[in-house]
């Protein structure tokens, strides 16, 4: 019985989360066509507190639709973002094939990471 009230709030939160990615991706907030040009989408104060993360292994959680993944995919990092939202991951996953990076994402609420995402991070 308490899984299906979680499995409520999860189908819940995906089908939020997959209505608002075509409206985050066309805002001007998340300046998708100067990423795309090769502009980072971290701020400087992430970049100062990771410092160099070349050859790293980073999951990020929660990554939306990638844009955060792909910028430290770009510094070194072999990333793997995860998120709730399949509307989100699938853009994530057209972004990464346009630019051709070598980044992974994986469609699961942060709970299931464990079972659906293998390795160590």
């Amino acid at each position: 019985m308490m899984q299906d009230n979680y499995s409520k709030f999860f189908n819940t939160n995906e089908q939020t989360w997959d209505l608002k990615v075509p409206i985050h991706v066309a805002s001007e907030f998340y300046e998708v066509a100067s990423f795309i040009q090769g502009k980072t989408s971290l701020n400087p104060i992430e970049l100062k507190e990771l410092g160099d993360v070349s050859g790293k292994t980073l999951l990020h959680l929660q990554c939306h639709f990638g844009l955060d993944t792909m910028s430290w995919t770009r510094l070194g990092a072999k990333c793997t973002g995860i998120d709730i939202s399949s509307k989100g991951i699938e853009k994530a996953n057209e972004i990464k094939k346009d630019l051709n990076l070598p980044v992974s994402f994986v469609k699961s609420n942060v709970y299931d990471v464990p079972k659906n995402v293998p390795g160590e991070f």
